[in-house]
């Protein structure tokens, strides 16, 4: 963990792990029960730009976070960003959302329950609660983000069970440590 130029150091909740290859700089602010895997990168170096993971989240491995000058990145509580993910500031990322393998995010606000599923963009919109977006789409204007179907039962079950994998991984390591 380091400092931005701005003398800016992580936050870390006790109860979080983040992995000894994972690097965060800067304003950022990490919740309980947070898992944070190898090699993943959360970045508030720039000016005035900060990062808010709330509790229970799981950044995955290769997961990119980074926050623009005079942004923020905040990731809501329960959340999953799995491998290869970019989310980039300005975002807001509501409760209980999963971005998958390889999809990005930038300047978007995703509701709470949005699932974004694998190689996807999402890019300038608002998504409303509880939407899904398909593998490979591209949603960068609010008509598109508008005809998002709303995610199936299956979905949320998947969501829920990277949750408490992530979770059993994290006290998994914790007790090794």
């Amino acid at each position: 963990m380091e400092c931005n130029p701005g003398g800016d150091y992580p936050q870390v909740d006790k109860a979080a792990y983040i992995h000894a290859t994972a690097v965060i700089i800067g304003k950022v602010r990490i919740g309980k029960n947070v898992f944070v895997g190898p090699h993943a990168v959360v970045r508030a170096d720039e000016p005035k730009s900060s990062v808010v993971i709330g509790d229970n989240c799981n950044i995955q491995d290769r997961v990119i976070i980074h926050a623009l000058k005079e942004s923020s990145v905040d990731i809501e509580d329960n959340t999953s960003l799995s491998h290869g993910c970019i989310v980039h500031g300005p975002c807001k990322i509501g409760k209980g959302c999963f971005i998958g393998f390889g999809s990005v995010v930038f300047n978007s606000c995703l509701a709470e329950g949005v699932f974004v599923r694998f190689l996807a963009v999402v890019s300038g919109v608002s998504i409303p609660q509880g939407r899904i977006v398909y593998d490979g789409m591209v949603i960068n204007t609010k008509q598109k983000a508008r005809g998002l179907r709303i995610k199936t039962e299956e979905s949320k079950g998947f969501a829920q069970g990277v949750i408490k994998a992530n979770l059993g991984l994290l006290k998994g390591y914790k007790r090794e440590a």
